[in-house]
């Protein structure tokens, strides 16, 4: 399965892999992505592959309605 696309976002701090990981497992569950290897803790970006234009949309939509976590961790809705 080839990853086509792209997404870039604003994301700061540390942990940014592990951080969209966990964002993305609790809203957006079987989204198919490849985060970079490694992202320098001094970048305010962050680009990330998709499958399609869909699943594009898909994670910015969503950031807009729910923003990535600023800090070490993510907060799991109850």
């Amino acid at each position: 399965m080839t990853f086509k696309y792209s997404a870039t976002f604003p994301i700061s701090g540390g942990n940014k892999l592990r951080r969209f990981a966990e964002w993305a497992k609790i809203h957006l569950p079987g989204l198919g992505y490849v985060l970079p290897p490694q992202t320098p803790i001094k970048t305010e970006t962050m680009t990330i592959r998709l499958r399609s234009v869909a699943d594009r949309a898909l994670v910015l939509q969503t950031l807009a309605r729910v923003p990535l976590p600023q800090g070490e961790g993510v907060v799991v809705p109850e």
